[in-house]
């Protein structure tokens, strides 16, 4: 027999994994900055901006199973890969980076050979997809 609650969990399930996504990219950056040290650049500063609020977006969203909320959470996912892009070519592309204090050209630290803008991008692009995947109507 097929159990067919998962079918009306599914939205839910995937919300709840992008929330996991978002809490591990913040827990992430907070440990670069405040466990590590390091001093984010602009750019850096921008994808935090953008990431920090998703963890509670979506935690609301999961535990109230709401996959609309893709309305709110795309135009933060988004920008925040776009802009995780954007610092990934700088810091392929580029020496130095004259937006703020710290280059955002400089590669500071690297997690299993990714850059932190990288991981940024990992994250957008993930949550991102799990946000739309739960927005789809299965029938």
């Amino acid at each position: 027999m097929v159990d067919f609650r998962f079918v009306s969990d599914r939205p839910r399930l995937l919300l709840a994994a992008a929330t996991v996504v978002a809490s591990v990219a913040t827990a992430g950056s907070l440990y670069l900055s405040l466990g590590l040290g390091l001093t984010p650049c602009r750019l850096c500063w921008y994808q935090r901006i953008l990431m920090y609020p998703l963890v509670v977006v979506l935690g609301i969203a999961a535990v109230e199973n709401r996959p609309g909320v893709v309305r709110t959470a795309l135009p933060l996912a988004v920008p925040g890969a776009a802009i995780a892009a954007y610092h990934s070519w700088l810091q392929v592309s580029q020496t130095t980076c004259g937006i703020g204090a710290v280059s955002c050209a400089q590669i500071q630290y690297r997690v299993l050979g990714l850059t932190v803008p990288n991981l940024s991008l990992v994250a957008f692009v993930l949550v991102t997809g799990l946000v739309v995947a739960a927005s789809v109507k299965r029938s």
